[in-house]
């Protein structure tokens, strides 16, 4: 693949902690491609650097040292408010906890990203009801969180990431709180982001069944990248 297919080029990132005297390293120069399109699984144990990482590319955080090129932009140095402004537009972030606001209907927790951003309500209420609509879950969008089983606050929960159009979307440990068959139908729709809407998914799990859905599986081990494996579909 050339330059113009990587979405995101990771460059020597390491991340730093202080902790008192201590210092805490979750990542340690770590180099990392990630192409358009493609559907990633990060995997590892606990501490092993996995949600570090995703809020790294997610640009919730910033490397300590190295350098994080976006869609070929250098976000490596940007301000909080700049970081802030560049997630709005760029990233959709799922979580396992869906993180619905409970007062709120489904149409409204999808619409809340939206809100800081310049739309006319007509194009929010384009952009919702689309969003909703990729993820399958339109018939319930006047439905509020506490009406919903937890397969459909995810969609809810993915339509949100989605409705800003972004081109990657990063998913904490988004099955983690379902059933296998909730899961499977929450993986699949990812998968379908990636192969019709060309967005790049990158999720962590500790689950391996949810691992072999991805494109390809890298494995942390203490900050470092210990092993890349290609998943047969």
């Amino acid at each position: 693949m050339s330059n113009s297919d990587i979405l995101i080029s990771c460059q020597g990132i390491s991340k730093i902690y202080k902790k008192g005297q201590q210092e805490i390293k979750p990542l340690s120069n770590l180099d990392l491609d990630i192409f358009k399109g493609e559907f990633l699984a990060l995997m590892g144990p606990s501490g092993s650097g996995k949600t570090t990482l995703l809020n790294l590319l997610a640009g919730i955080d910033s490397p300590s040292q190295g350098k994080l090129n976006f869609n070929g932009k250098d976000i490596t140095n940007f301000s909080r408010r700049k970081l802030t402004k560049f997630r709005a537009s760029n990233i959709g972030y799922i979580f396992q906890l869906y993180h619905l606001v409970p007062v709120l209907t489904a149409y409204e927790n999808v619409e809340l990203p939206l809100l800081i951003q310049p739309f006319s309500r007509k194009e929010r209420h384009r952009r919702v009801v689309k969003a909703l609509e990729l993820a399958n879950i339109a018939d319930r969008a006047d439905h509020y969180p506490k009406q919903l089983s937890g397969g459909q606050e995810q969609r809810v929960a993915i339509a949100r990431a989605l409705v800003s159009d972004p081109p990657l979307i990063v998913a904490d440990e988004p099955t983690g709180d379902l059933d296998q068959s909730s899961a499977k139908k929450i993986l699949d729709l990812l998968k379908s982001l990636c192969a019709e809407l060309d967005k790049t998914v990158v999720m962590v799990t500790h689950d391996p069944k949810a691992a072999t859905c991805a494109d390809r599986t890298l494995f942390l081990e203490k900050g470092v990248l210990q092993e890349t494996e290609n998943v047969a579909h």
